[in-house]
């Protein structure tokens, strides 16, 4: 089994099980995220604390998880990531365009104020009328 897939209340978890998320696993990691997405989820946490290394057809699945949460008005974190694979996302600026959290903890806690930033701006647009 390439990925775990877990749904919680505010989020599912994608957790990849392969050692390499590379042109073997992207497409297939790509169709689960679009399926969860599908599916009406919102907020995606990739978990990637397996993954020694990453591709740039991994890099393209990240992303690609990323512009569904956007497109939703939700929320991804990445988190886990490997001294290796944190590399390459740093090399390709994608850390200044991604969530990345260094624990399952901290991943929570992003989608938690994601959420509670969500609440308060439909609270105050709501309010001007």
């Amino acid at each position: 089994m390439e990925f775990k897939i877990e749904k919680f209340d505010k989020f599912t978890l994608v957790e990849v099980l392969e050692e390499k998320l590379d042109t073997n696993i992207a497409p297939g990691l790509k169709s689960e995220l679009v399926l969860i997405s599908g599916n009406g989820e919102r907020n995606l946490i990739l978990d990637l604390s397996t993954c020694r290394y990453c591709d740039s057809s991994g890099l393209s699945a990240i992303l690609v998880a990323n512009r569904l949460c956007k497109n939703a008005g939700g929320t991804f974190v990445l988190t886990g990531l490997t001294d290796a694979v944190e590399r390459l996302i740093t090399i390709s600026q994608l850390d200044t365009v991604l969530n990345i959290a260094y624990s399952m903890e901290e991943a929570v806690q992003i989608i938690e104020n994601a959420e509670m930033e969500d609440r308060k701006s439909t609270r105050l647009n709501s309010s001007h009328w």
